[in-house]
């Protein structure tokens, strides 16, 4: 079985990075006392390394930032870069807080072999400004080590992978520090000569748990790995390298969430109209914001109008630290039907309606926006009601009566009787149950204007005008 190894040596310093628009030096501290930890190009080309003090590292790049390191943190932004690794490799296995193991044997032929493997993933990382070192190995752990020590190959040919298993120090074999020290001690400074030692005698002078490490790197022992899972949801989770003080700056870092919310939603051949998100303060509760689309939608460029029209309204009530995007909502897509041969017109007309209700949403709030929908009521004052934009077109509604699309507030009294009568009369006797009686004969008919006019009479022979016809 062949294995990928991708090692993150940079991870949650590349994290931060993303939601940055132009680069600059930075770097993480960590520690007690603190030191740095990780640090960008830019930051080695001033001077710093790792293991310099804050004070020292300030003092070669005067704009250097420096960012503190929350390494549990971590492991939750490799959950992320799981998730797309996810539609390349069926299984994979989470080695946090910085790596991530892959089995590549069952995927060369869907890729194109090995090499459109590896440059598949290549491609990706540099679409995400991440950097990771890969390797390839016959097991999981040589792999692992492998990549950690920058000397992965793309090839799945057994020779030359033992041979780079060989030439590896000691020291990055993954042993304790006690076991490395004693295997330099004993002018074992590559892995070959520790691995050609006997199983007795590796177990007698090292111990019987570093015999086996050392059994499973070269798969003559078991070493089972847990599989990672997809969560049935979409998280993305953004950290700022400085606080954002304007709703405006959200949208830069947003826009790479939903890219990666609208790859996703292509891979799973889905989509959705309901997005959540929660912009993170210092010392203040999260701010939740939802984005809704009255059709369900999965481009990035439309889900990014709608939130730019939400944050528009939106005033920060303190500095943002950080942002997430959750969705967890997800319809299926279906292929759309247009009403001409080539099932374009109808669906353009119905995409069109769609966008402009959710822009008008998204700028003046989900409940300015309504639509009309019939009443159970014979009154005409009463037979219809304003429900919510929903995400579907009204139903038509076959067997109603002919009614005025302009229903006048008040009946007004009618000056002159009609010149042409077109229909009725239809009597309308309703309301005894709730005190509001009517009773009315209602016309449609043509005044000497040449209005069409929805006339009734009531009980007392009056004559009123109730609306207007187009």
């Amino acid at each position: 079985m062949l294995w990928l190894y991708l090692h993150f040596p940079y991870l949650l310093l590349e994290h931060f990075q993303q939601s940055e628009t132009a680069s600059r030096p930075m770097a993480l501290i960590g520690g007690h006392p603190p030191r740095i930890i990780q640090l960008n190009p830019e930051a080695a080309r001033a001077g710093v390394a790792e293991g310099q003090s804050p004070q020292t590292a300030s003092a070669l790049a005067d704009n250097l930032h420096l960012i503190a390191a929350d390494m549990e943190e971590q492991t939750g932004v490799l959950d992320q870069q799981a998730v797309w690794l996810y539609r390349h490799a069926a299984r994979i296995i989470l080695y946090p807080p910085d790596g991530i193991l892959a089995e590549a044997g069952s995927l060369r032929r869907l890729h194109g072999g090995l090499q459109g493997l590896w440059k598949k993933l290549r491609s990706e990382l540099d679409q995400r400004r991440l950097t990771a070192h890969l390797a390839c190995g016959l097991t999981p752990r040589a792999a692992r080590i492998l990549a950690r020590d920058r000397r992965g190959h793309c090839t799945d040919d057994a020779q030359t992978l033992r041979q780079s298993l060989d030439t590896l120090p000691v020291e990055a074999a993954d042993l304790d520090e006690k076991t490395t020290e004693r295997l330099q001690r004993m002018g074992l400074h590559t892995l070959g000569p520790v691995l050609a030692l006997p199983d007795r005698e590796l177990a007698r002078r090292l111990g019987p748990e570093t015999a086996q490490h050392l059994q499973q790197i070269e798969g003559r022992a078991v070493d089972p790995q847990t599989d990672w899972q997809p969560p049935p949801y979409f998280h993305r989770r953004l950290d700022f390298a400085e606080d954002v003080e304007h709703s405006s700056g959200l949208l830069f870092p947003l826009q790479r969430a939903l890219q990666e919310l609208d790859a996703e939603l292509c891979w799973r051949q889905q989509q959705t109209d309901t997005l959540q998100l929660e912009i993170r303060h210092r010392r203040r509760p999260v701010t939740p914001l939802q984005i809704r689309s009255t059709a369900p939608e999965h481009r990035a460029n439309a889900f990014l109008e709608l939130a730019r029209l939400k944050l528009d309204r939106h005033q920060l009530e303190a500095p943002a630290t950080g942002l997430s995007l959750k969705v967890r909502r997800f319809l299926d897509r279906h292929t759309p039907r247009g009403d001409d041969l080539f099932g374009d017109t109808g669906q353009h007309q119905e995409e069109a309606r769609q966008h402009l209700l959710s822009r008008l949403q998204a700028r003046l709030g989900e409940e300015a926006l309504h639509s009309l929908a019939l009443n159970p009521d014979h009154r005409p004052e009463q037979a219809w009601r304003a429900t919510p934009v929903s995400s579907g077109r009204p139903s038509p509604a076959r067997t109603a009566p002919r009614r005025p699309l302009w229903l006048l507030r008040q009946p007004q009294p009618l000056r002159e009787m009609p010149c042409t009568w077109l229909a009725g009369p239809e009597r309308i006797s309703a309301g005894w149950w709730d005190g509001e009686r009517i009773q009315r004969d209602y016309y449609i008919a043509r005044l000497h204007s040449g209005q069409t006019g929805w006339l009734f009479r009531d009980v007392s022979g009056g004559w009123f005008i109730h609306g207007w016809f187009g």
